[in-house]
């Protein structure tokens, strides 16, 4: 029988890659949003895949909207893709953030025990939680010591659902996913932010690039290929969480180096330091170890840092192109 998976988050960028990967595989794709009339579910559009996508409104910071979802759909999967998504933002925004992401994931897990059904419920967490390490890579055993508002909400939303697995048998999977970018990402993200800039700069713009801290340490990927791991845990006989990341680490210089250098410019030229964007609390450093989902999922990131920044560029030109 097709299988029916509910994705809540579905308009970003994960949710639509993965609603992608699931029309492939044969689901129906049900997505939420807290008004399905209204949302215009732009990435779904981009991707031409909407009119393949059931939509129902929902709102997870309420509990009987989750559970009125959960009776109608009756899903064999649910993905936890919902919430405030910025570190940035969730320092102006940290009460919204920590109802959102940690409140929101709660009231899922409270629905799916209340109605006894087999559902599995897969959430997105993030690599954020671990706050650094000191230079040592993080696996699924490194303590957490998150260092802003959304690492702390996501750190909250894993222990529930780990508590929830152990406490009431729930098929319940966290993954611990580091920096994963595509042409989806809004500009708010840095990685889009200059992926944007250096194109209208290479266009004939004159304008410089303002950046924050540019020495920070980050694990980049590509973020079609982490849905696929968010959907093999689902498909493991017994539920369990992953670190999800390429296991290469670069500096954020090294990412822009990546972008201007696609577009045949040199970055130096282009890019200024603003203070003012640096972060109240940051993680210098980020490395990870992804050896566990290589074992037990059998998956390993394809792409790496400077393959993603020339396939954001490639993708950025060709919007550019067809204005």
């Amino acid at each position: 029988m097709k299988k029916t998976a509910l994705i809540f988050g579905i308009s970003g960028q994960d949710g639509s890659y993965l609603s992608e990967l699931l029309l492939t595989k044969g689901y129906r794709v049900v997505g939420s949003s807290r008004d399905a009339q209204m949302s215009r579910f732009s990435n779904l559009v981009r991707l031409k895949i909407r009119d393949q996508v059931e939509v129902e409104s929902a709102a997870l910071n309420d509990f009987r909207s989750v559970l009125q979802v959960l009776k109608k759909i009756r899903p064999d999967e649910v993905y936890n893709l919902a919430g405030q998504s910025s570190v940035g933002l969730s320092f102006d925004q940290p009460v919204e953030s920590f109802e959102s992401i940690s409140i929101g994931t709660l009231n899922l897990l409270e629905a799916i025990r209340f109605l006894e059904a087999p559902i599995k419920i897969y959430n997105a967490s993030s690599s954020e939680c671990f706050g650094n390490t000191d230079g040592r890579p993080a696996d699924e055993f490194t303590p957490f010591r998150p260092r802003s508002p959304y690492a702390v909400a996501k750190a909250a939303a894993f222990w529930q659902m780990a508590n929830y697995r152990e406490a009431y048998g729930l098929f319940a999977c966290s993954g611990l996913l580091f920096n994963h970018e595509s042409p989806l990402r809004p500009q708010r993200f840095v990685t889009r932010k200059i992926v944007n800039a250096a194109c209208r700069i290479a266009a004939g713009m004159n304008e410089k690039l303002e950046l924050g801290n540019i020495s920070v340490e980050r694990d980049w990927g590509w973020a079609p290929e982490y849905v696929e791991a968010m959907w093999l845990m689902l498909q493991q006989d017994n539920p369990d969480d992953y670190v999800i990341a390429t296991g290469e680490t670069n500096r954020l210089e090294d990412f822009v180096d990546g972008v201007f250098t696609s577009l045949g410019l040199n970055w130096g030229e282009h890019v200024k330091t603003n203070r003012n964007l640096f972060r109240p609390t940051d993680i210098l450093t980020v490395k990870a170890n992804p050896g566990k989902a290589a074992q037990k999922l059998g998956w390993k990131a394809r792409y790496k840092m400077r393959d993603v920044a020339r396939m954001m560029v490639e993708e950025e030109k060709e919007g550019w192109e067809k204005l």
